[in-house]
């Protein structure tokens, strides 16, 4: 199947899939994906270190990873809170992270994230590696690191990474939900924003390593980077190896 093909394909799901979402009652996941957010506590989720290699936490002592843990835990409980009313998770911008307690290696997510205010900055990780970007393209401050041309890519990437830029600004104006569609398989991922293809099967490079490939599962994240940002309809799917391997095959890598 060709790249063309593949993302017709994927843009017909995201579609389908927007559409069940927004018939379907709020944080309450669609067939064949689990809810990573219940709308009502944090439940399933830690804080993390910002920028913390995944090899690295992975090398640490039980002893010592769970007085980390604790730490993170305490200022997981500073900065992010559940506004219930509204069935919306929210980061006041400081750190640390708000990641899943269980580990994914190929998956599929879902996501909507709003940003509060003009010049807001996140992202969403990916087995703890940055990130599939989000931030303001209006932001005068970020115009020399290219926030005019939209969220949705992988900003962490080389700069050589044709997935480093989106192939298509999505961006709804600041203070509207937008949606995120992101598929991981191997160290490849597709991004769908606003229901339009950003990224185009582009490997995710290793940002604590750059010669070193990713982990082959990790936690799923969600970043904190000055501003308020509110998640909700958080969403993932485990891809079974078969499904996994015929993308691959279907793609020709």
């Amino acid at each position: 199947m060709k790249r063309t093909a593949f993302l017709r394909m994927g843009l017909l799901l995201t579609v389908g899939l927007q559409a069940a979402l927004s018939q379907g009652p709020l944080n309450q996941a669609p067939a064949g994906f689990t809810a990573l957010f219940n709308g009502k506590d944090l439940s399933g989720w830690r804080g993390r270190q910002p920028d913390y290699d995944p090899r690295a936490e992975a090398a640490l002592s039980k002893d010592d990873l769970a007085a980390k843990q604790a730490q993170w835990n305490a200022a997981r409980d500073l900065h992010w809170k559940v506004d219930a009313a509204k069935g919306e998770l929210v980061s006041d911008g400081q750190s640390p992270h708000l990641v899943t307690v269980k580990d994914y290696g190929d998956f599929e997510l879902y996501v909507d994230w709003l940003m509060v205010n003009h010049n807001g900055d996140s992202g969403i990780y990916l087995r703890g590696y940055p990130q599939v970007q989000i931030w303001d393209p209006d932001n005068p401050r970020e115009v020399q690191n290219g926030a005019p041309k939209g969220s949705g890519a992988l900003w962490n990437d080389n700069d050589n990474n044709p997935g480093k830029w989106p192939l298509v600004k999505a961006d709804k104006p600041v203070g509207e939900w937008n949606t995120f569609r992101i598929k991981m398989i191997g160290s490849r991922a597709w991004v769908w924003f606003n229901g339009q293809a950003t990224v185009d099967g582009q490997v995710l490079d290793n940002y604590f390593n750059r010669s070193a490939p990713i982990v082959p599962a990790g936690c799923i994240g969600l970043q904190t980077h000055g501003s308020e940002i509110r998640f909700r309809n958080i969403y993932v799917r485990e891809i079974p190896p078969a499904e996994a391997k015929a993308t691959l095959d279907k793609i020709g890598h």
